[in-house]
């Protein structure tokens, strides 16, 4: 499998009007955790981190690692314990949406891909990009401890 960067899913400005478009307040903290991830060049880093588990060339992008380990934070931030109830959370919300900068347009990630996604990585890059996320986490103030 190949590994999907967040560079390449750059998406074009929108050619309507953004009133037209159904929106949320959304939530602060994922807004402020946004903030903190892309101030520590979060998606460097898990890029760095997974590109020992995808092969250069072959076979169709994935989910970009960033997007993956946003997709996994969701998941501890909600409570929610399966990739399907993820993938239908992510499905479901326009603030998630926004989090993980998903148009309206695109389909979000399915259980299946990010089952097979949390496979290919391995359990010590997981500790390893947790961690070093509740770091940054704690310097942004946004959690304690």
């Amino acid at each position: 499998m190949a590994m999907g960067t967040r560079k390449k899913r750059e998406r074009q400005e929108a050619l309507w009007y953004g009133n037209e478009l159904a929106s949320a307040p959304g939530h602060p903290f994922y807004s402020r955790l946004n903030g903190v991830l892309e101030k520590a060049d979060f998606d460097r880093f898990c890029e760095k981190s997974c590109a020992g588990f995808y092969h250069a060339k072959l076979g169709r992008p994935s989910l970009a690692p960033g997007l993956y380990f946003r997709v996994m934070m969701i998941g501890f931030f909600e409570g929610i314990d399966s990739e399907r109830g993820i993938a239908w959370r992510l499905a479901d919300s326009l603030t998630l949406r926004r989090f993980l900068s998903i148009g309206l347009d695109e389909p979000t990630p399915d259980h299946v891909t990010i089952s097979r996604t949390r496979r290919l990585i391995g359990a010590e890059t997981h500790q390893r990009i947790f961690a070093w996320v509740l770091e940054r986490l704690a310097q942004g103030g946004l959690i304690k401890g």
